[in-house]
């Protein structure tokens, strides 16, 4: 069976706050300065998920056609693109990296038992469980097969140890669910895993694949992974936030799976009395009532939670845009740098 999907440059624009209007455009710009880049990217990863096997076009092309910003495949291409790369492997790399995302999208939804992901059913509501982890291993497989098909040992090493650090973040993250006495380093420990290190991983290839000296190379690795870090504090302050559409899932999903995220570690830190009981209630022993989301959000902004948080994000916004420092001024680099600040300033 032949998959199909919108090409991301065609999609329907997913509805929004006006708070999100600035980070879209500054998305749609650094599509812009990639020129024909994501197009490119959207029919490699069309070619790469064909399968005779007709479930498996069927879950992928739910999964992809749900388009999303495709930040990670921009950031290899970007990077690439900085430092005048000519060739066809950013391409390659920005697909692997996609599909490795996307891979670890139906497995988190499974582990997650999610019902909504970009406004959309999960395939693992819409299929089952077993059929999403499944052609997840096949896209994980598929996005190697690009890797390899570069014939750049580097960038196979780079991206293969980021696919293992992920589903290292995701263990970790098991240890701190339910738990009320993770700390924010333990929490940043998961961020860093199972988010950043695929964005640090994006831009790294494209660098290196390009061939600037070592310092440029590991200035848009820093990038990378301090915007993945920037970027899931302020998604983790969303879920507290009660915007569904400046999310795209459920709000409250992290609350309701027990998850120990931001705003949770810093509303539970000092925290005590009544305060305290209804975090071990809600979160240590997984108790919870319809009417609980409402508390945790009214304990999360009186507790100056959220805005922990955001500073949080924004200290890392600034290192990312440190980091570009090194890599010369072009169109591409100005739209690198908004994206690292409107990432934060999409909650605000």
């Amino acid at each position: 069976m032949a998959l199909a999907f919108r090409p991301e440059n065609a999609a329907a624009a997913p509805a929004r706050s006006a708070d999100g209007d600035a980070f879209m455009a500054a998305v749609a710009d650094l599509k812009g300065a990639c020129g024909d880049g994501l197009s490119r990217v959207d029919a490699q990863i069309l070619e790469s998920l064909q399968s005779p096997v007709e479930m498996i076009p069927k879950v992928a092309g739910h999964l992809i056609s749900a388009g999303g910003k495709r930040l990670r495949p921009l950031l290899t291409l970007a990077a690439a693109q900085l430092f005048d790369y000519q060739g066809v492997n950013h391409v390659r790399l920005a697909a692997a990296v996609e599909l490795i995302h996307g891979a670890t999208l139906l497995h988190d939804d499974v582990v997650d038992e999610s019902a909504l992901r970009r406004g959309a059913s999960t395939a693992n509501i819409i299929w089952g469980n077993k059929e999403s982890v499944l052609v997840g291993d096949f896209i994980f497989s598929r996005s190697f097969e690009l890797m390899v098909a570069t014939g750049d040992l580097s960038v196979l090493k780079i991206l293969s140890r980021a696919a293992g650090v992920i589903a290292e973040g995701e263990v970790l993250q098991l240890g701190t669910q339910n738990n009320v006495e993770t700390t924010f380093d333990m929490y940043l420990a998961v961020v860093e895993a199972k988010t950043a290190a695929l964005f640090a991983a994006a831009a790294h290839v494209g660098a290196t694949i390009a061939g600037p000296d070592a310092a440029a190379i590991d200035a848009l690795r820093s990038f990378g992974l301090n915007l993945g870090v920037a970027f899931q504090l302020v998604d983790d302050a969303l879920d507290y936030s009660g915007r569904l559409a400046a999310l795209g899932k459920n709000v409250g999903d992290d609350f309701r799976e027990g998850k120990m995220t931001a705003p949770v570690v810093f509303a539970l830190d000092g925290a005590s009395g009544e305060a305290r009981a209804f975090w071990e209630r809600t979160i240590g022993a997984g108790s919870q009532t319809p009417a609980d989301f409402e508390i945790a959000m009214r304990f999360v902004r009186s507790s100056g939670a959220l805005d922990r948080t955001f500073d949080e994000a924004q200290a890392y916004a600034d290192r990312a845009l440190a980091s570009l420092r090194a890599a010369p001024a072009s169109p591409v680099r100005d739209a690198l740098e908004a994206i690292a600040r409107e990432s934060v300033r999409r909650a605000q």
